[in-house]
């Protein structure tokens, strides 16, 4: 008797046997499925954690202007809430640069004033911090005799340096200058010192060997290695600098963001002060930044 043959070829009744070839397919399409459902879910939280990368400092902002608005609500009424101060900040930023007499200029001169105290007082302080740095790291003599004066400069307040400025200087814009460069040269020289004394010794004894000059140690060992820490006292000395530089013309006077400031509170306008607040800390951010992609930039690692 012949048993009827179904569609695969085998007699009805009578299950297939599974092969490998039947089998591939099968699991083939289970572990494409798994991988594709692994795809997804990657896709998903990669979404997510940019979602929340930009929602987490609006929602912070968010709640800033809700605490601001409370305590400008809740108090005696002099501080202005985010909304007037907004209209305020519009019409005072409609013409930031212009010019009614040497004590009445737009914000934007006075801003850029004060960055162009800052850049003379941190450049010098670098040309001056810098490489007193790296000789403070190279040579062990030099450490221990400067050591103890930085020791005891370093924790000084800034603003104690503007009347030896005022003194010496007798004007209000080289003191200023001088009192940013004083207060942001130790970041320079400490960071930089502290990275010379991480350089591997072996590095300096091939150097040795080697018969290079002191310049050339500089120049091709110490500096790609110093980079870094250097960098990281630059970042600290222009923060340091902006600072000092707001306090300074606040009680210098002249023109900068920090006199803008303060003559706005002798007008009491509370809300002129707070854009300035806003303003010095933009800036601040803004400074920051710049630097951070100069390290990007430098980065040898």
């Amino acid at each position: 008797m012949t048993l009827p043959l179904s569609a695969s070829g085998a007699p009805d009744g009578v299950a297939t046997p599974v092969t490998a070839a039947t089998a591939a397919p099968v699991v083939d399409a289970a572990a494409q499925a798994r991988l594709k459902a692994q795809v997804v879910a990657m896709a998903r939280a990669q979404r997510l954690k940019t979602m929340a990368r930009f929602a987490a400092p609006v929602l912070g902002f968010l709640v800033l202007l809700l605490v601001w608005q409370a305590v400008a609500h809740s108090g005696d009424k002099q501080l202005p809430g985010p909304i007037p101060v907004w209209h305020a900040a519009v019409k005072l930023f409609a013409d930031p640069f212009y010019v009614n007499g040497p004590n009445d200029q737009g914000i934007g001169w006075n801003v850029l004033s004060s960055l162009q105290r800052v850049g003379m007082g941190f450049g010098l302080a670098a040309l001056v911090g810098i490489p007193l740095g790296f000789m403070i790291g190279r040579f062990n003599f030099l450490n221990q005799m400067l050591e103890p004066i930085i020791s005891l400069l370093r924790p000084v307040s800034p603003l104690a340096w503007l009347p030896i400025g005022l003194m010496v200087f007798k004007a209000a814009n080289p003191a200023a200058i001088w009192t940013i460069f004083i207060c942001s040269i130790w970041p320079m020289v400490i960071n930089t010192a502290v990275g010379v004394r991480q350089v591997p010794q072996d590095y300096l004894n091939v150097a040795r060997v080697l018969n290079l000059s002191e310049l050339t140690i500089m120049r091709k060992i110490l500096f790609p290695a110093v980079l870094p820490y250097m960098l990281t006292g630059v970042r600290l000395a222009v923060g340091t600098a902006w600072l000092v530089i707001v306090a300074a013309e606040m009680l210098t006077g002249g023109q900068g963001i920090g006199f803008w400031l303060w003559d706005e509170w002798n007008n009491l306008n509370v809300a002129h002060i707070l854009i300035a607040i806003f303003v010095i800390g933009a800036v601040g951010v803004a400074l920051e930044a710049l630097l951070v992609a100069i390290a990007r930039r430098f980065d040898y690692s």
